[in-house]
């Protein structure tokens, strides 16, 4: 499975999954989004790699949403900002 991200703007980003078949989908990260869960640790383009890594391990990728503001995976997905939350702690951890 393959992840390519595609930066529109700051917030913007167009990210299309390969696997059995290719799909689409545009993602939004607020700033107060990209804050409160990165408190700038990671990039915006690495912040939704890990997320869709996230996602594709709990749904297939024709199952994500075609376009949605990024914290909206909480929605549906309560653990998801303490996956993030452990992400940029072991990652932080690692460096030390």
């Amino acid at each position: 499975m393959k992840i390519l991200i595609e930066k529109i703007s700051t917030e913007k980003f167009e990210v299309s999954v390969s696997s059995h078949q290719l799909t689409k989908h545009l993602v939004t990260i607020k700033d107060e989004t990209y804050f409160k869960l990165t408190k700038r640790l990671l990039g915006r383009e690495e912040l939704i790699e890990h997320s869709f890594k996230f996602l594709l391990e709990r749904e297939s990728s024709s199952s994500i949403l075609s376009e949605f503001e990024l914290s909206k995976i909480s929605n549906f997905f309560p653990e998801f900002d303490k996956f993030i939350e452990k992400l940029i702690s072991d990652k932080n951890f690692s460096k030390n």
